[in-house]
């Protein structure tokens, strides 16, 4: 059994811009590694479909609005660093971002989907005139498995990434056969360095919010900065789900539109990790709760989100923001002001019956939306619980324990909505191909 503070180490982490193209990013990074300074003559990077989609139309952070994977990869080919995790493009530059434009219009970087892989998984393979080198992340996004050096393994050389793999790994597995009161006995468990740790989360996600909010810069679709002025004084009381809503989706609006801030996350997603955190941290402020006080009631969430993601699976087609990492954050909101577990399980069942349809089209500025939704409807399901407004026994996707909702929830997922990634990777890698075509005529 993990502890508290080896869960949040593991779990919950800071990531700079989406983790897709940033998986993509630390493979490159890690591969380049085994090669050092020789020069790039090709990067063939081979993802799941989960990847591909979540990666291809999002923007990637420092690059002034350039998007998708291949930038990702080029970009780290040029100044990835795979000791920074999901920061590995930190260092980014604008010279760097010239000469991966450059490896990108000499044909040198090819991003390609697999289909028959599912979830977290990414393939890159770095040549020079010397050597190849490969490196292999798969199960989560910097849980890296392989790495190789003219076909001879360097697996001793992974570091901390090594360490990663170990400890992510095996605690997403025991989660995944963990009843969910044994999973959230770990709130008892923090101590002052994992409170820090967890409002440090808060802060650095808040702040990313407040750019996106900010009247004076354009940051995606402008979904919380619209919300926001829609909810009117910060004191009046029927604003405050709204106020949620916009400071949410405004966190997303800034990192999907490429801010060069990190968030921290949650189950492997930054999107998650502001869907988990800020409901709940916006929540606790407006009740005047201690900081202890929040900062347990986000461990919950996170805990909560990382317990349906380990069913549902890391990437899959249901928008994990919304649904998941919802789902902890109406946990959190409903044990802060309760302090009763029961309540939040409560809170869970009624979040996922309200959105356990929702699909995941991919990362790009529209899920600034459904982070809002997330957050609206997390604090909305709680507070349904709270006046005492319970489901009277199973009913569609809800059944006696949340354990078996998260089930049913799964198996829609899973079996249900098994063709759906096919379906929405084939209209958008055609779109791109078309974007990619009409660029090429013109020029």
């Amino acid at each position: 059994m993990f502890s508290a503070k080896e869960f949040l180490r593991s779990e919950v982490t800071p990531a700079l811009g989406c983790t897709e193209p940033g998986a993509v990013a630390l493979a490159v990074a890690r591969a380049r590694q085994e090669i050092g300074d020789e020069s790039v003559r090709f990067v063939e990077v081979t993802v799941s479909g989960s990847i591909y989609k979540n990666g291809i139309a999002v923007s990637i952070p420092g690059t002034q609005g350039l998007k998708g994977n291949v930038i990702a990869a080029a970009l780290s080919s040029v100044c990835g660093n795979a000791e920074y995790g999901l920061e590995v493009l930190k260092d980014c530059s604008r010279e760097a971002v010239q000469q991966a434009q450059k490896y990108i219009d000499q044909g040198k970087i090819k991003v390609l989907p697999d289909m028959n892989k599912n979830g977290v998984y990414v393939k890159a393979v770095v040549t020079t005139d010397q050597h190849v080198s490969e490196c292999v992340i798969e199960g989560s996004h910097t849980n890296i498995v392989q790495v190789a050096l003219d076909g001879k393994s360097r697996y001793e050389l992974q570091g901390i990434s090594e360490k990663n793999k170990s400890d992510v790994k095996n605690i997403s597995d025991q989660i995944k056969t963990m009843a969910y009161r044994d999973l959230a006995r770990l709130i008892n468990d923090i101590d002052e360095e994992d409170i820090e740790y967890v409002m440090e989360g808060v802060r650095m996600n808040m702040e990313i919010a407040m750019l996106g909010l900010d009247p004076t810069r354009k940051t995606g679709l402008g979904v919380g900065k619209t919300v926001m002025k829609l909810a009117g004084d910060d004191n009046d009381f029927r604003t405050l789900g709204d106020r949620i809503k916009a400071i949410s989706a405004a966190a997303s609006d800034a990192r999907m539109s490429g801010a060069a801030l990190p968030v921290m996350s949650s189950a492997g997603s930054g999107n998650h990790g502001i869907t988990a955190i800020l409901p709940v941290a916006t929540v606790g402020k407006y009740y005047q709760k201690t900081r202890e006080e929040i900062a347990r009631a986000i461990v919950l969430s996170h805990l909560s989100t990382s317990f349906i993601k380990s069913r549902m699976g890391r990437l899959s087609p249901v928008c994990g923001c919304s649904v998941a990492a919802g789902a902890g954050a109406a946990a959190g909101i409903a044990y802060l002001l309760s302090q009763d577990i029961c309540k939040a399980e409560k809170a869970m069942a009624i979040l996922v019956s309200n959105l356990v349809g929702m699909i995941c089209d991919g990362a790009k500025d529209t899920c600034a939306l459904k982070v809002g939704t997330g957050a609206y409807e997390a604090y909305c399901a709680a507070m349904m619980v709270l006046e005492g407004h319970e489901l009277d026994g199973p009913q569609g996707v809800v059944d006696e324990t949340i354990e078996k909702t998260v089930e049913n929830a799964a198996a829609i997922n899973v079996e249900g909505m098994k063709n759906v990634d096919r379906i929405i990777i084939n209209f958008i890698s055609n779109r791109y191909k078309e974007e990619v075509s009409a660029k090429n005529a013109v020029s």
